[in-house]
């Protein structure tokens, strides 16, 4: 592909995480390996919504500028970028953002590793979360290091999601697929129950990914223990993803489970428990009390 395209491709890319609020302001970056020592990337600084391609930089493998418009720099965060593209050559394109939910799960330390989607499990496997580092730093780049060999997708904690792709739009559509995920997996534990697919179909899943070609830096694995962290000195060679050994095992309890109370009693918690009926008629004398108490007629 020839370079004003890939210019134009990361303009587009840009232009889409921006639109679908993944970045705000300056933030997120974008990459593409060029040649075997030559990296194609954002410029530092500019909001990704409004980019063009001559504002776009070259630099070697060390993140040493090579070209760029004059005053141009390339992001802060290209050291993270580089590791993956040394972790792994094929990798061809990153692309890191801030997803709002995703990077939500990510505040809140919890990896997206539960067996909950088909097409998650066949395609990116699991999407765990890599240790804080200080952004900018070589912290961040290290604390990437050990995950990017297994996982195209990851959460960098209270910081934001890195996917990774063999090509611009490959990198952009797993962070839009790591989105989706957050999305469909917070409100499905916002209704109560998340309902797992058991170990025997996360293998059968895995079967998949070799009958119709599914390229994956790794094999899936059953993790005995749902939310697992890993820490950056633990080594992370398959996508390690939390399934039931029965299908229909519930992470979150099912309101049906929860023992009945009698309306109007105490229950377990200290919590009054009251029918519709009851809490309507209490919220109807209420407002009448507070009417009466203004001199108005209700």
């Amino acid at each position: 592909m020839s370079d004003s395209q890939l210019r134009e491709d990361i303009v587009e890319i840009g232009r889409r995480l921006w639109l679908r609020g993944f970045v705000a302001s300056n933030d997120g970056n974008i990459s593409v390996r060029v040649a075997d020592d030559r990296v194609l990337m954002t410029p530092t600084a500019v909001s990704k919504g409004f980019m063009t391609p001559d504002m776009m930089v070259i630099t070697d493998m060390d993140g040493t500028l090579v070209s760029g418009a004059p005053g141009r720099k390339p992001s802060s965060e290209i050291k993270m970028h580089l590791v993956a593209y040394r972790q792994r050559p094929d990798v061809k394109a990153v692309v890191h953002a801030h997803p709002p939910l995703a990077t939500g799960f990510a505040v809140a330390g919890i990896p997206l590793d539960r067996a909950v989607l088909a097409e998650v499990v066949t395609t990116l496997g699991s999407i765990p979360i890599a240790e804080y580092a200080t952004p900018s730093t070589q912290e961040l780049p290290d604390a990437v290091k050990p995950y990017v060999g297994a996982h195209d997708g990851l959460l960098l904690a209270n910081h934001g999601a890195l996917a990774l792709g063999a090509d611009l739009f490959g990198a952009y559509y797993k962070m839009e697929t790591i989105e989706h995920f957050a999305r469909i997996s917070l409100v499905a534990r916002q209704l109560g129950r998340e309902n797992l697919l058991s170990r025997d179909e996360v293998d059968r899943l895995q079967g998949l990914r070799t009958r119709y070609g599914i390229a994956s830096p790794a094999p899936v694995c059953v993790d005995e223990t749902p939310g697992a962290r890993r820490g950056p000195d633990e080594a992370v060679n398959c996508q390690a993803v939390y399934a039931p050994a029965t299908s229909g095992e519930r992470l979150v309890p099912d309101p049906g489970t929860v023992p009945a109370v009698e309306a109007g009693s105490v229950g377990t918690n200290g919590g009054i428990r009251l029918t519709y009926a009851q809490l309507t008629a209490l919220i109807d004398d209420a407002v009448a009390q507070v009417a009466e108490g203004l001199g108005l007629k209700r």
